[in-house]
């Protein structure tokens, strides 16, 4: 029996990774000289939040990733460009792009060849830990960053959301549990994504999302990620509260992503159209209160 090669503390091997690309980088390109690259990108502010908030459709994040930790190359013939287009046309609200090179086979390359062929919002997806990496993701195109409260100290999470929403950019902020969730709301996050999988073990239950979603505010965006595989899972979910939904892994190892996407987008649809554009019964995706009985419960 093949032993398993992972780390007890996945997250902490990355995070110290990824302190030891910035130092690489750094020396390549200083920050000044990165600092005035990024200033000569124009910035879509608030684009990627805005496309998560349509009521009339379902807002899926639709990610490109050549690999992950938990099951290896998901695409051999990985081309985050031609992916991009075809989530597009398949009616994704928003792109995020892996640009973690060690466990993810990402580059700041993958992100900009996105940037130039869609007019979607793009999330930078990566474990941002020092503000260089925010002055690459303007210079790269992205419209939006993630952070991981998990992988940052409380002070270095509100010094990267207040830098990265002074230039402009919006920030996914992503939490696990009830404890990392009144830390990101302590910073000022407008947009919470609540994380199925946990970056520690890599082990994946849905039911974490179902649980956080009556503990985020109704001012604040939620945002359902890891482990949605079909159209029942993000309509379920939906009703439960969630704006926005990120599917990776499950479109990416598909003969063709984009055609899952819309698989996905037409199943839960056509649950919204029966509905009348509004929201299923609450007792009919078994979920408790649906957001707007949580709205009512918070003075929303």
């Amino acid at each position: 029996m093949i032993s398993d090669p992972r780390p007890a503390d996945l997250l902490e091997t990355i995070v110290a990774a990824t302190r030891r690309i910035i130092e690489v980088r750094a020396e390549r390109e200083p920050l000044l000289v990165l600092e005035q690259r990024a200033a000569d990108v124009s910035v879509r502010s608030g684009v990627f939040r805005n496309a998560l908030v349509q009521p009339d459709r379902v807002n899926v994040i639709a990610e490109c990733k050549r690999r992950s930790p938990s099951r290896g190359v998901l695409r051999a013939d990985y081309d985050p460009a031609a992916i991009a287009r075809e989530y597009e046309i398949a009616g994704a609200a928003a792109v995020s792009v892996l640009t973690e090179p060690t466990f993810f086979d990402g580059g700041p390359e993958h992100l900009t060849a996105v940037r130039a062929v869609t007019k979607l919002p793009v999330l930078r997806k990566d474990f941002i830990v020092d503000p260089y990496q925010i002055f690459e993701a303007r210079a790269m195109g992205a419209d939006a960053i993630l952070l991981i409260v998990s992988a940052l100290k409380s002070s270095e999470l509100r010094r990267l959301h207040v830098i990265a929403r002074d230039m402009g950019l919006d920030v996914l902020v992503e939490v696990h549990d009830a404890a990392e969730l009144e830390t990101a709301l302590k910073v000022g996050a407008t947009i919470v994504g609540v994380n199925n999988r946990n970056l520690r073990t890599l082990e994946v239950d849905t039911a974490t999302s179902q649980q956080m979603i009556e503990r985020i505010p109704s001012g604040v965006v939620a945002v359902a990620e890891s482990g949605l595989r079909s159209g029942d899972d993000v309509i379920g979910l939906r009703q439960a509260g969630y704006s926005a939904f990120l599917i990776g892994e499950h479109l990416i190892s598909q003969p063709n992503p984009g055609a899952a996407l819309g698989e996905i987008l037409s199943s839960a649809q056509t649950a919204v159209s029966i509905a009348g554009g509004g929201r299923l019964s609450a007792s009919a995706c078994g979920f408790g209160a649906t957001a707007p009985e949580r709205d009512k419960r918070e003075g929303g």
